[in-house]
């Protein structure tokens, strides 16, 4: 079966189950079975798309996308709404605890779960951006790259390559 499920959440507070087939065709909707039929009206930035649901006719634009977040505001028969989408990809890092390093603030770099320090690719006082790597570690056989999520400073290095730590350990303290 290679179906995909997709949970969204809309306007920060209900949670759909969204279940697509194999050529992108909606399958469910909180297991509930319906017949769609979408078409492209204007393609681009913000595509326009005209939808029809157990022959109920809607318009739905994409006002704004952000797809590294997963998060959209979609504006159906003029009606906005903001809608968050989350794939098992995302349910996973969130079982490992992952998902928790999402501030925008950058405060300091916690361990998402017990591991081995493969390289430490900052040193203290150095700046950094957004989406750089900070450290390699190695948890469940695997490699996993962790990346500031704010821009900052390093102020503290508190492990080393080689170091084994457990969940939650502080490992970079920022400025």
């Amino acid at each position: 079966m290679n179906d995909k499920l997709y949970k969204a959440k809309v306007n920060h507070k209900s949670e759909h189950q969204i279940l697509f087939d194999t050529t992108g065709e909606i399958i469910s909707i909180d297991d509930i079975k319906s017949v769609w039929d979408i078409a492209i009206i204007k393609k681009g930035d913000t595509p326009t798309f005209h939808i029809l649901k157990d022959t109920k006719s809607f318009t739905a634009e994409v006002v704004e996308a952000d797809y590294a977040t997963k998060s959209f505001i979609i504006r159906i028969n003029g009606n906005k709404y903001s809608i968050m989408v989350k794939d098992r990809f995302d349910g996973l890092l969130h079982d490992l605890g992952m998902d928790s390093q999402t501030s925008s603030k950058l405060d300091n770099m916690k361990a998402p779960m017990p591991g081995l320090v493969l390289d430490v690719r900052v040193s203290e006082g150095q700046q950094v951006m957004k989406g750089d790597s900070i450290i390699v570690l190695e948890a469940m056989k695997m490699e996993n790259i962790l990346k500031a999520q704010a821009d900052g400073t390093v102020k503290n290095i508190s492990v080393k390559k080689g170091d084994k730590v457990e969940k939650n350990q502080v490992m970079i303290t920022f400025a």
